[in-house]
């Protein structure tokens, strides 16, 4: 046993660098042609699909299963494509056990639905590595768009809108493009730099310029923006994580797991990510799953997940809660912290059970302590931005219809808008539905319904 794994406290290295590499690969590899065409045929290619309707960008997924059963995967590809541009990364992190998957009928009727995403990726990665682009765009149009941020919302709207003959400029904060599906998202799910290349492939378009370092409120204003350009869309995600409001959060080795996870997917070296021995996580949604789950892999003895309330309400779904259990998560649910000890830095967190009722959480007198060395904060994140001429709505910019804030020629889709709910596939078709929209507003063309 290495030195590095008998450290106490936060410490890089707890294993072999062998045994990481096995830790964060692929979770679910790509599936060959035999497996495609045979897993495509367990589909009935139901009339009025339920697998359609449960997926937020309304891909015709019977179409693009049948296209595969005649191997003819390109086209479907392609049919994935026309109503979802970010149909890869969608294909490797969407909860399609809650969408379309779990929507598909034969979950119902045997337990084991058709492997939508399995079939997705199949498709998408075969015509992604193939040279070039496969859209073109239309005749330039004259106009100019900007998109602030560069997450899935503002890529997606961005992509139609260059497709429409626009001209786009994307403002993007961070040196990076990608916003969640480049930051937030565990590593062994997009595995060999996923994100960018398919970033690269989509702007691929042309008539599409990043700005990077580019933040708005700090290098760029939204008055400005909608002065200098025919429209605006504001797909800037959400910023600060939210705070747990309890003693001793500002002890050192407190932190937010969005941190964690971010600088997780930035390292060129897995052992050089420290990580503690006693690890607990605070809340119950994708961002504390993949953190308790990498702070496993990364070589953490003990990882606890502590969420409010009941597992049925957690925003994780039952299938990334198995996958957690599975790698050694303990998860402990209704009970919240109620002080956090330690010296300086964390050392133990109390917690005191409570109860789900009609007038929220109440704590009860029953408590319990877990050894702590680090925690990370998962409760949910708000948004940063002076609202300026926006109107906010629970905290997020309010919209109506398909994006248009209270600003005449500003658009907003994504978690930074009201209705956003944390998924990378809901953020693609708000900046679509977006794009569609800024077109007809500056064109007068009809908008075009997905797919």
């Amino acid at each position: 046993m290495s030195q590095a794994r008998l450290s106490p406290g936060v410490a890089p290295g707890r294993l072999p660098p062998d045994q990481l590499d096995r830790n964060f690969a692929d979770i679910a590899p790509v599936i060959d042609r035999h497996e495609a065409i045979v897993a495509a045929d367990r589909c009935y290619f139901c009339h009025d699909a339920p697998c359609v309707t449960a997926c937020p960008t309304s891909i015709d997924i019977p179409l693009f299963i049948r296209q595969i059963a005649t191997d003819t995967p390109d086209a479907a590809a392609m049919t994935i494509f026309h109503a979802n541009i970010l149909g890869g990364m969608c294909a490797r992190v969407c909860p399609t056990e809650n969408l379309c998957e779990g929507a598909c009928v034969r979950m119902e009727s045997e337990g084991n639905p058709v492997e939508i995403g399995a079939l997705q990726r199949y498709a998408t990665d075969g015509l992604m590595a193939q040279p070039g682009h496969p859209f073109q765009r239309a005749d330039t149009t004259g106009k100019r768009i900007a998109v602030v941020g560069a997450g899935p919302a503002g890529l997606a709207a961005a992509h139609r809108l260059a497709a429409k003959g626009h001209d786009v400029v994307i403002f993007e904060a961070r040196e990076k493009p990608g916003g969640l599906n480049e930051y937030g998202i565990a590593s062994y799910k997009t595995v060999d730099e996923f994100a960018q290349a398919e970033i690269e492939w989509l702007m691929g378009i042309g008539g599409i310029d990043i700005r990077h370092g580019a933040a708005l409120g700090r290098d760029i204003d939204l008055v400005d923006l909608n002065a200098q350009f025919d429209a605006v869309f504001l797909g800037i995600g959400l910023g600060s994580v939210n705070a747990l409001d309890c003693p001793g959060e500002n002890r050192k080795h407190v932190v937010d797991a969005t941190s964690f996870i971010r600088d997780l997917r930035q390292s060129t070296d897995l052992g050089e990510v420290p990580v503690g021995r006693d690890v607990v996580v605070i809340g119950g949604g994708m961002t504390a799953i993949d953190a308790a789950v990498q702070a496993k892999l990364l070589g953490a003895e003990n990882v606890t997940l502590v969420y409010r309330r009941g597992p049925e309400r957690m925003g994780a779904s039952q299938h990334e809660q198995d996958h957690a259990t599975s790698r050694g998560v303990k998860i402990i649910c209704n009970a919240v912290p109620y002080d956090i000890h330690g010296n300086g830095a964390v050392a133990e967190v109390e917690f005191r059970y409570c109860e789900d009722g009609p007038d929220g959480l109440v704590p009860g007198s029953e408590s319990f302590r877990l050894k702590a060395d680090q925690m990370f904060r998962a409760i949910g994140q708000r948004l940063e931005i002076e609202a300026q001429t926006l109107t906010l709505a629970g905290g997020k910019i309010a919209i109506t219809g398909h994006g248009r804030t209270s600003v005449d020629g500003v658009w907003a889709g994504g978690d930074c808008a009201e209705g956003g709910d944390d998924l990378t596939v809901t953020a693609v078709a708000e900046g679509r539905d977006a794009a569609e929209d800024i077109d007809a507003w500056l064109t007068g063309r009809a908008m075009v319904s997905p797919g």
